[in-house]
């Protein structure tokens, strides 16, 4: 205990930059989910039209992408004046509050509002994933292995706070200036997001007064046509995939009808496993090209080793064969909670609560349980190990997902509510605090960002794309079936702990 307060004494400076940046994270996330989803809602749109908009966050999911453009890459005047990690953090932060703007200017109803929505939306997912790697690097450099666990909970507390302005905030905002479900008004949720894009000036002035973290790996000299030439690299491959996906879009279509078996949630595992199999085409498109650019030299080869494949080799060979069932285990470690809290907002309006309800219950109470657990998991993980959390986090994310069974059973209640978001959120927060740490143990700080933003893609790559089809099955199995069924999907994930726990510690005590 004296040393765990004593390591609280040194972090309090990293610890509170951890707090607000993590605050600025956490803001435009529920912008494109949960808020996102009851200002569709409200203006009529259907139950999977609505979770088909969480692909918009799929830019979490592919931010290992662009991370070593950010990595790379100096900014015009922005990174002799602020650093590195400073420069990229402020573009970013901009670029959340142009699109944040670009939402509030969009009404759904309008003609193509939905799919000006979309691109909005898909665009905040973007600028937000970009904000995320630079705060990730930063978190990883700005404190020694040690006190991961205790900067990701102050990080997790930010982010949460960010979420509740951005969950809870909104929604109190929108309801304020009398928009409902029986009568919608554009104009409530178009200031309310107005009000999101100016609390991310909190953000930006903690970009503006922190400084550098001090391992922060200097940038290599680079010239400037090698820099453009590198991003050529990334605009071709964005243009591969994008148009690998608009020729296979027919192609898709045809094996999507061919292949289902027409009974409850058949077709949505049909439709959730075409797509993948898609997206991992689409990637390997996208490497074809990347890899003709390389051979012919039209892109600088030392940065392309540099940047996509030295991080890759480092980790597989500080693992070795034990590096696959690590990269399993992130890859699943959360889809329990993702793919259930897709449809979660919903659920509640569906089950007869409020927006008010919604957001005091599940936003701002559930908040401080998620704090609460954050601070218990990063604590624990100092004084039991992070592996021994890590499983303790996976076993209470998937048994609390039972415990909403109980208000899809029953009449609505605010106890029940609060009973079960108190379950809920604790849990979450437990076991975020020992994942993040888990993951930051993992990263080479030589590649802070690149690393750590493919872990954390991977994190979330499946369980998002399952998140999708969530409306879909709940449509056709009913909230019961649904939620036995994201608890069942934690199993697997406890044996990826275990199996993980055990080569590692068997690793080391052998070395």
């Amino acid at each position: 205990m004296p040393n765990t307060l004593k390591l609280l004494q040194e972090q309090k400076k990293p610890a509170f930059i951890m707090l607000l940046l993590g605050f600025s994270a956490g803001v435009p996330i529920l912008l494109i989910f949960s808020s996102l989803s009851l200002w569709l809602r409200e203006a009529g749109v259907s139950k999977s039209a609505v979770t088909y908009f969480s692909w918009a966050a799929l830019g979490y999911s592919f931010k290992f992408v662009w991370a070593p453009l950010v990595d790379q890459l100096r900014l015009p005047l922005l990174t002799d004046l602020l650093g590195r990690r400073r420069a990229w953090l402020l573009l970013s932060q901009f670029m959340v509050i142009l699109s944040i703007l670009a939402m509030a200017m969009i009404d759904p109803l309008e003609a193509d509002g939905l799919t000006y929505m979309a691109l909005a939306a898909v665009a905040l997912g973007f600028s937000s994933a970009t904000q995320d790697i630079v705060i990730d690097a930063f978190r990883i450099e700005v404190g020694e292995d040690k006190v991961q666990a205790l900067l990701s909970a102050t990080y997790i507390a930010g982010y949460r706070i960010g979420m509740l302005v951005a969950g809870a905030g909104a929604l109190f905002i929108a309801a304020w200036l009398g928009t409902t479900t029986e009568n919608y008004v554009y104009e409530a949720w178009r200031d309310s997001y107005l009000c999101m894009a100016a609390v991310m000036l909190i953000g930006v002035l903690t970009t503006l007064f922190v400084a550098e973290p001090v391992r922060s790996v200097a940038l290599a000299p680079r010239s400037l046509q090698d820099q453009l030439r590198f991003v050529l690299l990334f605009l071709l491959m964005v243009l591969a995939f994008i148009a690998f996906f608009i020729l296979s879009a027919d192609i898709v279509a045809s094996l999507k009808e061919a292949w289902m078996p027409g009974n409850k949630g058949g077709d949505a595992v049909v439709r959730t496993g075409v797509e993948t199999l898609r997206l991992f085409a689409a990637f390997a498109c996208a490497g074809i090209v990347a890899k003709g650019l390389v051979s012919t030299g039209t892109v600088p080869t030392e940065m392309v080793q540099q940047s996509y494949v030295q991080p890759v080799m480092d980790f597989f060979s500080r693992y070795g064969r034990v590096a696959w069932l690590i990269l399993f285990l992130v890859g699943f470690y959360r889809v329990s909670d993702i793919v259930m809290g897709a449809v979660a907002n919903v659920f509640y309006q569906d089950m007869g609560y409020d927006k008010v309800a919604i957001a005091s219950v599940s936003k701002v109470y559930g908040l401080w349980c998620t704090i609460i657990g954050g601070f218990i998991g990063g604590l624990w993980c100092l004084r039991f190990g992070v592996m021994r959390i890590l499983m303790l986090g996976a076993v209470l994310s998937a048994v609390t997902n039972l415990l909403f069974m109980l208000l899809a059973n029953g009449e609505p209640s605010m106890s029940m509510l609060a009973l079960v978001i108190s379950a809920d959120n604790l849990s979450a927060g437990l076991a975020s605090a020992a994942f993040i740490a888990y993951l930051s143990s993992l990263v080479n700080v030589s590649f802070t960002a690149m690393q750590y933003a493919l872990f954390s893609s991977l994190m979330t790559l499946m369980p998002k794309l399952m998140a999708g089809y969530s409306g879909s099955m709940v449509e056709q199995v009913g909230y019961g079936t649904f939620f036995t069924g994201t608890a069942l999907l934690g199993l697997p994930v406890l044996l990826l702990v275990y199996l993980v726990g055990n080569i590692s510690q068997f690793k080391n005590t052998k070395a």
